[in-house]
């Protein structure tokens, strides 16, 4: 082992993150079939599949299934430092214009930690813009298992990806998404209309009441 290989190694840390994957991410996959499961169970077939899903280099802890999603908890062992900035050059090789390098660069962050959700995030809007669109809305819906809330800019491409591949239904899907966490923003409004849906009518927002009584 040369000293660089012992240095890198002594970073190399585990990380472990709760996911979150969306019943509507996954219909027509293999995934998809944990929901018709019973959701108070478990079974090591779901954890099988889950295995799978994730990749050798990241494993199930637990998991916990409802109708809508399932909440995994997952860790891998990663060089974080490393992976972050690997991100980090590729997020100015793509402004430069070097796309092709950069979406390399992204992908060897990823393969040295798995669990970089910010690498994710950036590899599939990255793709998106270089219009590969399935890839793209394979890597956004993966990364959208990192966070919480959902990111309107996130849902956008990923409608933008799903209504380039004709799957129109899916666009919908994340544009409603998308207006109900921001029912004002304009290019959601749009990119619905666009689809054939009119958005409802925003409610106006009330001016603030004054107290009276106050100095």
């Amino acid at each position: 082992m040369s000293a660089s290989d012992g240095k890198q190694s002594v970073h190399r840390v585990w990380h472990r993150r709760t996911l979150v994957l969306r019943r509507g991410d996954h219909i027509g996959d293999p995934l998809g079939l944990i929901f018709l499961d019973d959701p108070e169970t478990i079974s090591d077939p779901v954890m099988e599949k889950l295995g799978e899903y994730f990749g050798p280099r990241v494993r199930v802890l637990k998991a916990e299934i409802t109708h809508d999603a399932i909440t995994v908890e997952v860790e891998s062992r990663g060089w974080r430092e490393e992976s972050n900035r690997l991100a980090a050059a590729a997020d100015d090789l793509h402004k430069k214009g070097a796309r092709r390098n950069a979406l390399q660069m992204y992908r060897e962050a990823l393969a040295i930690d798995p669990l970089n959700g910010a690498a994710m995030l950036a590899l599939g809007m990255a793709l998106a813009r270089s219009d590969k669109f399935s890839e793209a809305l394979t890597a956004l819906r993966r990364a959208r298992e990192f966070f919480g809330k959902d990111d309107v800019e996130v849902l956008l491409a990923m409608a933008r990806c799903a209504a380039r591949l004709q799957r129109t239904a899916t666009a919908i899907d994340y544009l409603e998404t998308a207006y109900e966490v921001d029912p004002r923003n304009f290019m959601v409004r749009r990119a619905l209309r666009a689809l054939g849906r009119e958005p409802a009518r925003a409610a106006p927002v009330s001016p603030p009441v004054s107290k009276t009584g106050e100095s």
